[in-house]
């Protein structure tokens, strides 16, 4: 049986002005005013902790990055539980494949506390159960821990799973964990990315061209093939 492992942030819910308020609002709070959505959405699909690492270094922080890390998860938490929206065709697609009882599970770069707030706040909560955080892998992606951890954690082999991904890093992790990749890019620009290009499914404008029907008949097809 297939089984299909969801990103979160960009890809089931629209995060991402969430994440770029809560990073401002800290990168702020440590002398960096003037952070923009334009070098944010540079680390869509990158972990929070490796995201906070590499601007750590970049601005000369001297907060220690568990620290920025704190800071932002707690403004994060606060946007997450009341203003994440769930994009409706993903939402259209998970209650899909919840009724016909194919196996789901979520996979993201998000603590755990911020996966269940946003998956309680949009109540996906009650038809995703099988949840895996970076924090809880070696490696967040694009390497391909948390894919194969929630495979693990589905019982299926990784052969037997899709990934559903809006980012880069997200598709080349599936890649490296040999799951095939139905990719929504969050950002239009990066349709074109090598990473996507061996997408099972691609659909290149994002949520706006994103059909539910048609990723669960190519699903579908895959499964009867």
């Amino acid at each position: 049986m297939i089984s299909v492992i969801f990103d979160l942030d960009g890809t089931l819910v629209d995060s991402e002005p969430n994440y770029y308020e809560s990073g401002r609002r800290t990168l702020a709070r440590h002398g960096v005013p003037d952070f923009t959505w334009e070098q944010h959405s540079r680390f869509i699909g990158i972990g929070t902790l490796e995201t906070l690492e590499i601007l750590k270094e970049r601005y000369g922080i001297q907060a220690p990055v568990e620290q920025l890390l704190a800071e932002q998860n707690a403004a994060y938490l606060e946007l997450a539980r009341t203003e994440t929206e769930a994009f409706p065709g993903m939402r259209k697609f998970v209650e899909r494949l919840h009724a016909e009882g194919v196996p789901m599970a979520v996979a993201s770069g998000s603590s755990r506390e911020a996966i269940d707030a946003v998956l309680v706040g949009t109540g996906l909560d009650s038809l995703l159960t099988t949840v895996v955080s970076a924090e809880e892998v070696a490696h967040g992606k694009p390497a391909p821990d948390v894919f194969l951890e929630a495979a693990h954690r589905l019982g299926a082999e990784p052969a037997d799973c899709v990934v559903v991904e809006d980012a880069a890093p997200g598709a080349l992790a599936a890649h490296a964990a040999g799951m095939e990749c139905v990719a929504v890019p969050y950002v239009a620009e990066t349709a074109h990315d090598a990473a996507f290009a061996g997408a099972g499914l691609l659909f290149p404008g994002g949520q706006r061209e994103f059909s539910a029907d048609a990723a669960y008949d190519w699903l579908t097809a895959r499964r009867t093939g």
